[in-house]
């Protein structure tokens, strides 16, 4: 069977460091916001090239601390509006709705499944203070005129750099282009934890200084409560095994890079539609390497049947959830086609060439 994802086998290859890592952890004796944190945050932002990292729990607190510090520095006001590609992941949403913001949310570019940064202007308010983009599957989106409207309309541009660390646009990496942004260290991330893990960055001091409070049950220090906050902290062993897989994750993007080539050279299956490979390939880091296809059921169980493991990202649009009903009567036709056609194929540093020839073929064989 060829796995999706061998997460075993990705860290494996670097077992010896990681667990030298652990074992210096663990005998520290220091397990929360201590100097693997430290040392974490301060290479995550020089990789970054941003001004401030913040360590948190996930990629969800991370963009829910972001809302809520806007909301207590007094720059987003609960029933504020915020632009979100329909064609995203839940977490998303959550971070706003989860703060008493308001998503409104704009279809997706049928090339990219990024946010269509053409509609986004019509979706503009006197409510709306903030643009959440999302790099999604691994895709950086931003552009001088994205720019230009958020300057016009006096709004934040959020990223949710969950899927998309290493990326980058005009050499200025995903995570420094907006105003602050989110990141996932979830295990199956190009960049995961051996758990939960989670971080924001930004280039704002007052933002960092109130998320980095917020974080911490809202409190500078100890005992001294300034923001009802929440308990959101990336732990000792995390920042550890992250501190240590950030060395190998630009080498680790390239090989993503190497498998995306190939399949987009070599898939001729007329009745597949293929991601676009960008014309600079350090837009993309290829989380997913996600097709379209009609009878993408049929094609699933036909690679199952194959021995070639899938997954499907997303099958329900996030306004459809039943946590959304409030939201199912709106339509986006762009967004449905994508989540009923999608079907994600095995990529990852460890997958070997034999691997990904074999996926090629066999999906060349589908009719």
């Amino acid at each position: 069977m060829i796995k999706f994802l061998d997460l075993k086998k990705i860290n494996l290859l670097h077992q010896e460091a990681i667990e030298q890592r652990l074992i210096s952890t663990f005998r520290s004796g220091w397990y929360l916001l201590g100097e693997e944190v430290k040392q974490f945050e301060g290479h995550l932002s020089a990789y970054i090239g941003a001004g401030h990292s913040i360590g948190v729990a996930n990629g969800l607190d991370a963009l829910r601390l972001i809302c809520r510090a806007y909301i207590e520095l007094g720059i987003f006001s609960e029933g504020d509006e915020i632009i979100v590609p329909a064609n995203t992941y839940i977490a998303s949403v959550l971070a706003i709705t989860d703060c008493n913001l308001v998503p409104v949310f704009v279809e997706p570019d049928n090339a990219t499944f990024n946010i269509d940064i053409a509609k986004i202007e019509a979706a503009i308010t006197p409510k709306t203070t903030a643009i959440m983009i999302v790099h999604l599957y691994g895709r950086a989106v931003f552009s001088k005129e994205l720019k230009a409207l958020a300057q016009k309309h006096d709004l934040k541009i959020i990223e949710d750099n969950a899927q998309a660390i290493g990326a980058e646009i005009n050499s200025i990496k995903t995570g420094n282009l907006g105003d602050a942004a989110g990141f996932s260290f979830y295990p199956g991330k190009n960049l995961g934890a051996l758990g939960d893990g989670g971080a924001v960055t930004t280039n704002d001091s007052d933002l960092a200084k109130a998320i980095r409070a917020l974080a911490n049950y809202g409190s500078e220090t100890k005992y001294v409560n300034i923001y009802k906050g929440l308990n959101s902290r990336l732990d000792e062993i995390q920042a550890a095994v992250l501190d240590e897989k950030l060395k190998h994750l630009d080498a680790e993007n390239s090989r993503r890079r190497e498998i995306a080539k190939y399949y987009v050279q070599n898939i001729s299956n007329p009745l597949i539609t293929l991601p676009e490979y960008p014309n600079d390939e350090k837009e993309h880091v290829w989380h997913l390497f996600v097709i379209r296809i009609a009878e993408r059921d049929r094609l699933q169980k036909y690679l199952i049947k194959n021995s070639i493991q899938t997954l499907i990202h997303y099958p329900i649009p996030l306004y459809k959830q039943e946590a959304y009903k409030e939201f199912a009567h709106l339509d986006f036709p762009v967004t449905e086609a994508i989540h009923h056609e999608v079907l994600s194929l095995p990529i990852s540093p460890v997958l070997m060439d034999e691997e990904v020839k074999t996926i090629v073929e066999v999906l060349n064989d589908f009719k």
